[in-house]
């Protein structure tokens, strides 16, 4: 099924909809999909699974997930949510989690956006560069 230029319009103008201070409203994205799927105008299927596509892809630019190879303190937690609060906006979903395989430093990814300080990291950037 294609897609047409119109429908991906719609869609992003349906997105643009949804948000409420630049964040998106829950409540709003499930009423326009209710909308839209009770009233099934032309090429509703294609609308709604680009409308879900961007969605997703909102959600993801305002989540990130910080790893670390031990187990931070509130106030480093607190100073790396200020930091990427900085770089990306308020209301970032922060979640940290403990993965030893990482040696030692940080991963941070948010969205498509991975920024890897780790010490396995460089290792593998050093493997890949012999």
């Amino acid at each position: 099924m294609r897609l047409t230029k119109q429908s991906r319009r719609n869609a992003k103008s349906l997105l643009r909809a949804c948000l409420v201070n630049g964040r998106l409203d829950e409540d709003r994205v499930r009423r326009v999909v209710e909308e839209v799927a009770g009233a099934k105008p032309r090429g509703h299927v294609g609308l709604l699974t680009y409308f879900k596509h961007l969605v997703e892809l909102d959600i993801a630019r305002h989540t990130a997930r910080v790893e670390s190879a031990t187990a931070l303190s509130p106030e480093l937690q607190a100073s790396v949510a200020a930091n990427l609060a900085k770089t990306y906006g308020p209301g970032l979903s922060l979640t940290f989690a403990h993965n030893p395989a990482l040696i030692g430093g940080l991963r941070v990814a948010v969205g498509s956006d991975v920024y890897d300080g780790s010490v396995q990291g460089r290792l593998n950037g050093l493997a890949e560069s012999f």
